[in-house]
Parts: structure tokens; C-alpha cells; sequence
């Protein structure tokens, strides 16, 4: 056991409030989830930050000691690469995420260039027995919330945010419908269910008006997997709803034919029902068509919007409405539209009403 100082931390292991200085241990826990600490080796020029706990973004250097998580990734327009079957100090390991996900690289994506290149130093240790200097294993899990079965919404609407794919706009659309709402007098929560750790999607949340805020993190999961999503979302979903907002906003990372589970929640006959309004980003015409044809013939949902770079014209917007009977609401320049077609849907008034005509009251 050895004493090392952290340059930086990753928002990832966010649940073990890990101090600057921490212990490590020789022998290392490759589970995901386990905390590592790592000495970064290589330089980038692009995708070369990490996002602290604190949310801020920090440039890595090489010579920097950095805290991650062990965990894998999945993702079309980024890194992918897996779990380590054994690790040692002195192993290489890649930086897969900005969260601080840490992994085997299989495949970059070309705009990205190669990750991260680390050498492992040890497990970060845990000394949870007051005045006993017994380290156990970092993880997670430690001061997560506890993952469970029941889902209770209770009369809480919720929005669901789908999309074809990643980089498709679920978290402008998420963020500009907040705002919206917010605007007119609703108290918004917001989550994200599935996805990589990364704790920037919530913030911008945050910061468009959502007075309470859950990712997958703070259940003690790093990636979302079709196993792992449905408990995610149905305790994300009963926490969030625990105190009584008016309307929850529900980002589903990756994309609706993705690897981190977003199938498995929409095949979920509870969760779905849950959904009063089903907001798609599309990335253009024929993903919005396809998205579309799979929520209805595998999913039985009907999406209530189609937004994201699909909407950005009239062209696109009257393209999908002739083709899939589903209205587009561009989430950058037609935010109160948009608002107004989901609370139609919800029946809760529309955008731009009285707040005392529009606001949703509970029985």
C-alpha cells in the first residue's frame, strides 16, 4: 500500500468523494465500477480533457495521475473498447470516455484519434472502519443509491427523449424543453438513464432550469447495458419523481438500435406507460422515418415530436410529417413548439397559455 497525490479526478468515481491524496494497492479488482489510478503516457490534440466532479473540464498532460473507472464502452461516434480480464501495475489501459472511463481500446472513431495511452498504477483504496487503517477495494457503488425494482411515478408526467443515434440532439431537445417549461411556471426534473458516465448532459440540464438532476452515476453503474437500464430508468424515474415536480424529462442515451439498453426500456410494459409524450431526435429524414417505424412495430409507441438536425428547415419538417404523420419541432430555433406539442400531448395547456389555465394540477 502506497500513498499517491491525484492531478486530477474523474467525474465518474463522483460517489467516493475521493480526497487528492489516496492509497493503492498492488492487487486490482477488474471488475466495473472499480476505482483505479492511472498515469497518463500519451498526447492529443482533440477529446483531450476530463471531466472533474466538480463538472468542470480539465486539459490532461502526460505525466498527470488521474483517478478513473474501470468500465466499457460502446459508442458509434467515439471510443470502443472493453472491460481488462486481469490488470497490474505498469499495464497499459486507455482513457475511453471523458467521465474517466477506463478500459481496452478495440476501435476509434477517425475524428477522435487514438485514446488516451495510461500506464495503470494501482487500485484505489476505500477505509471505510473508523480509526482502522483497512483498505478495501474503491468502487462505485459506494454511496450510490440503491438500484430497485418498483417504479412510482405516481400523476408525474414524464417525457422520454429517444433518439436515432448518437449526436442526434436528445440533450438540446431535453434542455431547450426544460427551459420552456420552466419559463412558464412548471417545476422540471431531469435525468439521463442509460449512456458512458458523464456527468455534462445533467449539468446543461441544470443550467436550462431543472431544479433536480439524476444520471445512471449515481445508481453506481458506469455503462448502462440492456440488463442494467430498466432498474436504472424505474429508479431514476421513482426518485425523481419523490418530490412531486410537474413534469419529468427523461434523456435515453445512444440511440434506439444502441448497445447500453434503450431497447430494453422501451420494451419494459411498465416503463413505457409511464411515458405520457415521446420526443425523437433525428439526425436526418430516413433515420426519423426509420425511428419512427420502430417505436410503433417494436416498441407500440407513438412518437409525439420529431426534433434534432432532421427539423432544422421546412424542407426537413415537411418531409417527415408527409412520411411519418409525426409533427417536427426544431429544438434550436422552435423551442416554444415544441414545448407547446408536448404539453398538448400530456394535457397540460399549451406553451405560451396563463399559467393558471395551463398548469397541471394534481387530484
Amino acid at each position: 500500500m502506497k500513498a499517491v497525490l491525484l492531478d486530477k479526478i474523474g467525474s465518474v468515481t463522483r460517489n467516493c468523494r475521493l480526497p487528492r491524496e489516496v492509497r493503492l494497492a498492488t492487487e486490482i479488482e477488474c471488475v466495473e465500477g472499480s476505482v483505479v489510478a492511472v498515469r497518463v503516457r500519451s498526447t492529443k490534440s482533440t477529446y483531450n480533457q476530463l471531466e472533474l466532479p466538480s463538472g468542470r473540464f480539465s486539459q490532461l498532460r502526460p505525466g498527470d495521475v488521474v483517478a478513473g473507472t474501470l468500465g466499457h464502452r460502446k459508442a458509434l461516434f467515439g471510443y470502443s473498447g472493453h472491460l481488462p480480464e486481469a490488470l497490474r501495475p505498469g499495464d497499459p489501459i486507455n482513457l475511453l470516455n471523458l467521465g474517466g472511463v477506463l478500459g481496452i481500446c478495440d476501435s476509434a472513431n477517425p475524428d477522435l484519434g487514438p485514446p488516451f495511452e495510461c500506464e495503470t498504477l494501482g487500485q484505489v483504496l476505500h477505509f471505510p472502519y473508523l480509526a482502522q487503517r483497512i483498505g478495501v477495494p474503491a468502487h462505485i457503488r459506494q454511496g450510490a443509491i440503491p438500484l430497485e425494482e418498483r417504479l412510482e411515478v405516481g400523476a408525474v408526467p414524464v417525457v422520454a427523449i429517444v433518439g436515432t443515434c448518437m449526436n442526434a440532439g436528445k440533450t438540446a431537445a431535453a434542455c431547450a424543453l426544460i427551459q420552456a417549461l420552466t419559463h412558464l411556471g412548471y417545476q422540471v426534473a431531469a435525468g439521463k438513464a442509460t449512456g458512458v458516465s458523464l456527468r455534462r448532459d445533467i449539468h446543461a440540464m441544470e443550467d436550462a432550469g431543472a431544479r433536480q438532476t439524476m444520471i445512471f452515476t449515481d445508481l453506481g453503474i458506469v455503462t448502462t447495458t440492456p440488463q442494467d437500464a430498466p432498474r436504472a430508468a424505474r429508479t431514476l424515474l421513482t426518485q425523481l419523481a419523490a418530490d412531486r415536480p410537474d413534469v419529468i424529462v427523461l434523456e435515453l442515451g445512444d440511440g434506439l438500435l444502441g448497445l447500453y439498453g434503450v431497447d430494453a426500456i422501451l420494451n419494459d410494459v411498465p416503463l413505457r406507460t409511464s411515458f405520457g409524450a415521446v420526443v425523437m431526435a433525428a439526425n436526418d429524414p430516413v433515420a426519423a422515418w426509420g425511428g419512427a417505424q420502430l417505436l410503433r412495430e417494436r416498441h407500440q409507441l407513438e412518437p409525439t415530436v420529431v426534433t434534432g438536425p432532421a427539423t432544422d428547415n421546412t424542407a426537413g419538417t415537411r418531409l417527415i410529417a408527409a412520411e411519418t404523420g409525426v409533427t417536427g419541432h426544431n429544438a434550436r430555433t422552435d423551442a416554444a413548439g415544441l414545448a407547446a406539442r408536448v404539453l398538448t400531448q400530456l394535457g397540460l395547456g399549451a406553451a405560451g397559455a396563463p399559467i393558471g389555465d395551463a398548469r397541471w394540477t394534481r387530484g
